[in-house]
């Protein structure tokens, strides 16, 4: 399809044409990108999206046809989510195992929170789970791609129920919608501001300055795998104080 698509698009009429559409709908790529970075995780990389989303802009101006009815913006953010869908699929985004590590963790720390009336240091979450400390570690690492929303949690994710196209392909009645409801948003920003200073510092670099996990590893002085790690755990905590949501 994808070449089929290149050989359309550089037929002489339509090359200008082309350049103009990529140069003015860009922007509009890169801001479906993050839009569904945001709620992906950590392992998926912007730029990923973006080359995937800029093929799908590609194939939506070789197919697209104004007796369509239909506005160009609206047929591109179509094509270009459908594009980053497929991207996502043929990656394996997040094996369920990784879902059962970070779930493991967070009911550890729903436990202890209600035993300390405190955020839990990372040694007792691993005596909690019966874990030494490098081995809870490890276990952070694998739940590595943790999200505040699991496409899980809103329903089933096998066979031909396709729940990142029912989920991600329009602007309602995804994950992100929860985000918008404003009691849940100041649920979110109260659960945030408990996290200890540390995972604080580095939600804020990667999430609001969308710095790369190895950039945030240079500011706080820490490997990248270590990022990683507090960052699941940080997930984790989130999860934990908004279980009810």
């Amino acid at each position: 399809m994808k070449n089929e698509a290149f050989l359309y698009s550089y037929t002489a009429p339509r090359l200008f044409e082309r350049h103009d559409y990529v140069r003015q709908y860009t922007p509009l790529v890169r801001r479906i990108a993050h839009q569904m970075i945001a709620k992906l995780p950590a392992n998926v990389e912007l730029d990923d999206m973006i080359q995937a989303g800029m093929m799908g802009l590609m194939d939506a101006i070789c197919r697209y046809e104004e007796s369509q009815g239909t506005q160009f913006e609206v047929y591109a953010s179509q094509r270009v989510r459908g594009a980053m869908l497929d991207e996502l699929r043929a990656n394996d985004w997040l094996p369920r195992s990784a879902r059962r590590s970070q779930r493991d963790i967070e009911n550890a720390i729903h436990r202890l929170e209600g035993e300390l009336k405190r955020a839990p240091f990372e040694a007792e979450i691993a005596e909690e789970l019966g874990l030494p400390i490098a081995e809870y570690r490890q276990m952070l690492n694998e739940a590595r791609g943790s999200q505040l929303v699991y496409l899980d949690d809103l329903g089933g994710f096998d066979g031909d129920d396709d729940y990142l196209e029912r989920h991600f392909a329009v602007s309602g009645g995804e994950p992100g919608e929860l985000l918008r409801d404003k009691r849940f948003r100041h649920a979110l920003v109260a659960a945030i501001d408990e996290l200890p200073e540390r995972e604080k510092l580095l939600m804020s670099l990667y999430y609001e300055q969308d710095l790369t996990l190895r950039e945030i590893g240079a500011v706080m002085g820490i490997t990248e795998s270590r990022v990683c790690q507090l960052h699941s755990q940080a997930v984790a905590r989130l999860r934990s104080k908004l279980k009810n949501w």
